[in-house]
Order: structure tokens, then sequence, then C-alpha cells
């Protein structure tokens, strides 16, 4: 009879851990979804006002490449900028990260609201640098990629996407297989169910690039409200006290 009650008892426990884990990869999931969104409207703000990646590193190192190969140093400047920046708020997150300062990823969503709002401030003074623009938001950019890591048990990149499509297209392959996910957390986590959060956060990109696409021509930099209050939100609505939970 204890031998029963044990087990019915181990049984809840493991239930009641998998409801958390998946609780807990539900919020991550939302989260990196509007993080993306933000990634991609950022990225297209960029191109379409200083014609340079502010997220999207791969890009701005290719630029770099091909245009100082050309000998058009000058021209190759503000790519190169964008990655040494974009480098640095990557650093900078990952020593919050790693230090005693507690809600790290509040202080990083703060920030980085933050860079948005200084940006449009810049803009009305008629401080129109771009290349302070871009090494602002580039290192905001970095910055935003380290507040959230994984969904889940699932390692993702909120800027990488060419990573994100490789991963998601690996997954599917695994899924067409039938193969199970090796560091699964329940009945839930298969690998069609991490295409699903992949594709969720390439789409969310794609959206908020598209929504920049079509609002940034309109309305200029007053198209930044929009990334900065949902920034602020997420900001005050977090109270995990780790970046990578």
């Amino acid at each position: 009879m204890a031998t029963l009650v044990n087990r019915s008892l181990n049984t809840k426990s493991e239930d009641s851990k998998t409801r958390s884990l998946r609780y807990s990869a539900q919020r991550q999931e939302r989260l990196a979804a509007c993080l993306a969104m933000i990634a991609g409207f950022v990225d297209a703000y960029g191109i379409i006002n200083y014609n340079t990646y502010l997220s999207f590193m791969s890009g701005n190192t290719t630029q770099t490449g091909y245009k100082t190969g050309q000998i058009k140093f000058a021209a190759a400047v503000p790519s190169a900028l964008a990655i040494v920046f974009f480098l640095g708020g990557s650093f900078a997150g990952a020593l919050l990260a790693h230090s005693s300062v507690r809600r790290t990823r509040r202080l990083v969503l703060a920030v980085v609201a933050a860079s948005l709002a200084l940006i449009f401030s810049f803009t009305q003074l008629g401080f129109l640098s771009g290349g302070v623009h871009i090494s602002v938001l580039s290192f905001a950019m970095g910055l935003s990629n380290t507040a959230l890591s994984r969904v889940g048990a699932e390692s993702v990149s909120l800027t990488f996407v060419t990573g994100t499509l490789n991963k998601l297209g690996v997954h599917l392959a695994m899924a067409v297989k039938h193969l199970p996910v090796p560091d699964s957390q329940g009945s839930w986590d298969t690998q069609m169910h991490r295409v699903l959060i992949l594709a969720g956060i390439w789409t969310s990109f794609l959206a908020g690039a598209l929504l920049s696409g079509a609002a940034t021509p309109h309305f200029g930099v007053w198209v930044l409200f929009f990334p900065m209050l949902i920034l602020s939100v997420l900001a005050v609505s977090d109270h995990t006290a780790s970046q990578s939970a």
C-alpha cells in the first residue's frame, strides 16, 4: 500500500514538473516572438534609413568585406560600426547575465527601449549622424539578443534568422524520420513542436520587417514608438531573475 502511495505521489510530482516546464516554455515562446518581431522591425528601419542592417550581422559582414575589397573604405564604415557595436551589446548583456544584478532581463529590455527613445530624441533635435544612430541601435540589438537564449530546452537566436531556418530544417527532417527529441521536456516537446517554435520566431522577424517597411516611409522616426512601447510593457511585466530563464 505504501509503495502504491509513493508511486502515486511521484507521478503527481512528475506531472506537476512537466506542467511547470510547459508553462515556462509557453511564456518564453511569446517573449521570443515579440523580441524577434522588434529585431525585424528595427533591422528594416536601419536598411531604409542608413542602408545598414542593425541586427543582421551576416549581411553586414558581407557588406564590410566586399566594400573593403573594392577599396571603398568609407562605404564600409557603417556596416563595420554595426558589427562592432552589436558585439559590444552582446558582450554587455552576457556580463549582466553573469553578474549579481537581479532582474537582468528587465534591465536589458529597459535599456533597449531607452536606446530607441534616444534615437527619437536625436532625430527630433536635428542630430542626424548616421554613424551615431547605427552605433546606438546596433548596440541595443546586440543587447536585446541576450534577453532570451532558450525556449524550453531549444537554444534560440532572436536576430540570426539564417541559423533559425537551418535549425528549423533539421528539426523538420527529424520529424519526418519520427526521431525523438534527445532533450525533450515532456510528451508535448516533439520535433514538430520545435519546428513550430522556430517557425514562429522567423515569422515574427518577417512580420516586424513588413510592418517597418510599410510604416517607416510614411512616419519616419515616429515608428520607433511601436517597438519602444512593446519593450516597455515587457520590461514592466517581466519578473524573472535571470535573462536566460
